[in-house]
């Protein structure tokens, strides 16, 4: 199966996960008396669009090069992940908000069973989260990556909601708001993984070189083509789960312009196809000294 139809098919699961879990939070959270499970339930549905828009951005990063974009349509990835990150952003405002105000307003203590409604999410949104960081990993995905940590802060949330809620019913009257103030403090979490996720694509967008590793891998396996002598300038760049790289190749001084460009050509299609990620490699003939 291809990268793009894997990391779609996540995609699908995401969402029916987060459909199922915004329910089951709302209705615990309305008749459990926990503003944090209502909480929980808000940032669950605004997971739903987000995952809707990264599964757009799979579809359309799929399509073909052509004349206007020959490089491919795989940068709408951290286009769709800004997107995300906006929706965490909105969430984490609405959720800090209604805390303070459920903070500020008297209110019943927490039904006892809410915690293990949000027991068995937590241990849910946990494995979901390893599943699609995973999947995210296989298929070279920032979008995807995104949206697996918006699990990780889905788990994050629901934590700080049981601890919440666990100190409101061990310590009673004087403690009702604990699950408000927990939820408060999830949406700093869900903050700081905002930033975690928007710094990555911030770096795709803006050409950034955070590709060393590859490089070493690139320069390595250059040496390994018949004709080449060494490698100059190095400079990879991604696009969708692909990679893009400008290659110098040392070669043979006194060798023909036939010669030179059969290395190259032999150089980029080993690349090619020893390093599955990298869809195209630029490469320009120095001579040696």
């Amino acid at each position: 199966m291809k990268n793009e139809e894997k990391a779609i098919q996540t995609v699908y699961f995401s969402i029916i996960g987060n459909v199922c879990l915004a329910i089951i939070k709302g209705f615990a959270g309305f008749f459990g008396n926990s503003y944090a499970l209502i909480a929980d339930a808000i940032e669950s549905t605004t997971d739903i669009f987000s995952s809707l828009l990264v599964l757009f951005g799979l579809k359309y990063a799929k399509r073909p090069a052509d004349k206007n974009h020959p490089y491919g349509h795989g940068k709408i990835e951290p286009l769709i992940t800004f997107t995300v990150v906006a929706f965490l952003v909105t969430s984490a405002t609405i959720i800090a908000y209604e805390s303070i105000q459920n903070i500020l307003t008297p209110h019943k203590i927490p039904k006892a069973w809410t915690l293990i409604v949000l027991g068995c999410i937590i241990l849910w949104k946990e494995i979901a989260y390893r599943i699609v960081l995973k999947k995210s990993k296989e298929t070279n995905s920032s979008s995807l990556r995104a949206d697996a940590w918006h699990h990780r802060s889905d788990a994050i949330t629901s934590i700080t909601a049981f601890i919440g809620i666990s100190i409101a019913i061990i310590f009673g009257k004087g403690y009702e708001t604990a699950d408000d103030w927990a939820a408060l403090l999830a949406s700093f979490f869900i903050l700081y993984n905002s930033y975690l996720i928007f710094r990555p694509a911030l770096g795709e967008i803006m050409d950034e070189q955070r590709y060393d590793d590859l490089i070493v891998i690139i320069r390595e396996k250059s040496m390994h083509v018949e004709g080449v002598l060494g490698t100059e300038k190095c400079f990879v760049r991604k696009i969708g789960m692909k990679y893009h790289a400008d290659l110098h190749v040392i070669v043979n001084g006194s060798v023909s312009v036939k010669i030179g460009h059969d290395i190259a050509h032999n150089l980029k299609d080993y690349l090619r196809q020893k390093i599955p990620n990298l869809a195209e490699v630029l490469i320009h003939i120095e001579p040696d000294k």
